[in-house]
């Protein structure tokens, strides 16, 4: 199968800028701005279906939409802030297909008329940084960035913004607040980042894979792009599959294309040691834990933005984490729940001091020192959380915690009842 994102699996050298426009580099963004409107690039991207790759999975043209008519300066920042456990499907297009991240950010750039805009990526991405740095370069040599862009009167620029490392950054408003130097905390919605964004001025924020797929929908027309993937999931998707699995990596395939069982047994190898599969985190470290021992079905659902759903659980961003049978769901909880403590940016009481209770109520259980009372209090701790905070952190900090007790109660009161961890003992 030919990739569509991961273009370096199939050709050598394509962060080259040659070699990318060997293979039809920039021959997109050319057709966009020597041929079509903005608001014709817009329209395309609508009709193609395509969907935010960050893990809401918005309608990208829509988002585009947004901005009020006749406000400039306006801007387009991309969000490289790839800080999710089990996520790294960006940082592979950044370091090895950088152009064609690029070259759709100068496509969507053009389609909202924006004329300076910026990569705020992960701080501790200095690879992907110097990668980007290099290739925004040649693009500037080759003419595809600079003023008079091919010969037109368009003229764009491309800044890329180092992070300090905080999780909290890849919620769109903090990131603004971060870009502007202030603290990296989110901001009050409304107004959303469409009317007030960077600088106070109107502002599009797009994930590195949403902007990836850009140039696909300008070269081989939107109708092309619809008919990949299902009807409410268009294109091509990267799954980042991690943990208990024999070929850990990242996975391109169509959206709906494969189910979970493709994506672990067949492209993943099966599960390390040959263990049996125990659970899985569909979206990182913020999904509900799916058992699919509860219901085998699970395993068959194709992967796209619905068909998780009816299981109780959701795709996201595609970050499939893998647990065989020796893993203890506690500790998994535990593990969730200290890495949210620590990320909480501590602007929402119910975010900070929630997230610290459950990581000491999962201390104590995991430790021996818990009590049944303690599994319930779990429960009533997120429920302070659960949507009394300014960003999705509070809920997400919740989903491993209480869908883990609600599908493998019987490890948490073992825990219990057994003074400690079975699985380390």
């Amino acid at each position: 199968m030919e990739h569509l994102i991961l273009r370096d699996l199939d050709i050598s050298d394509i962060d080259r800028i040659e070699v990318y426009e060997k293979h039809g580099g920039y021959s997109a963004f050319r057709k966009a701005v020597k041929e079509m409107a903005p608001d014709q690039v817009t329209d395309a991207v609508k009709v193609s279906g395509l969907r935010g790759r960050g893990g809401a999975g918005f309608p990208a043209g829509v988002k585009w939409s947004f901005l009020p008519k006749g406000v400039f300066p306006r801007y387009l920042v991309a969000n490289a802030d790839e800080s999710e456990p089990g996520t790294f499907k960006d940082r592979q297009i950044m370091e090895r297909n950088p152009h064609q991240f690029i070259e759709g950010m100068a496509i969507a750039s053009y389609a909202i008329q924006c004329h300076h805009a910026f990569i705020y990526i992960r701080g501790e991405f200095p690879h992907a940084a110097q990668c980007l740095e290099r290739a925004i370069a040649q693009a500037e040599a080759r003419g595809y960035l600079g003023e008079k862009i091919l010969g037109t009167d368009y003229a764009l620029r491309i800044t890329v913004h180092r992070g300090a490392g905080a999780y909290i950054c890849g919620e769109e408003t903090a990131l603004l607040e971060s870009m502007e130097g202030k603290l990296g905390q989110p901001r009050v919605k409304p107004p959303f980042p469409a009317v007030v964004g960077l600088y106070n001025k109107p502002t599009v924020i797009n994930n590195v894979e949403t902007l990836a797929n850009v140039p696909l929908i300008i070269e081989r027309g939107a109708d092309w792009y619809a008919k990949i993937g299902t009807a409410k999931s268009t294109g091509p998707k990267i799954f980042c599959l991690s943990g208990h699995v024999n070929r850990p990596g990242n996975y391109e395939a169509p959206f709906g294309s494969i189910s979970l069982r493709d994506l672990i047994f067949d492209l993943g190898g099966g599960i390390r040691g040959g263990k049996k599969l125990k659970a899985i985190l569909p979206a990182g470290a913020s999904s509900f834990v799916i058992n699919p021992a509860a219901n085998e079905a699970v395993l068959d659902a194709k992967l796209d933005f619905e068909s998780l759903t009816p299981f109780g659980s959701a795709l996201g961003s595609a970050s499939v984490i893998v647990m065989d049978d020796a893993t203890c769901m506690v500790w998994m909880a535990k593990k969730t729940s200290h890495f949210f403590e620590h990320e909480s940016c501590g602007k929402c009481t119910p975010c900070r001091e929630g997230t610290y209770w459950m990581a000491r109520l999962l201390d104590r259980i995991d430790s021996g020192a818990g009590t049944l009372a303690d599994i319930d209090l779990l429960a009533n701790v997120a429920n302070q959380i659960l949507g009394k905070t300014l960003c999705p952190l509070g809920d997400f900090s919740t989903a491993p915690v209480t869908s883990s007790v609600k599908a493998f109660r019987e490890e948490y009161e073992r825990h219990v009842k057994e003074r400690g961890c079975w699985a380390r003992k």
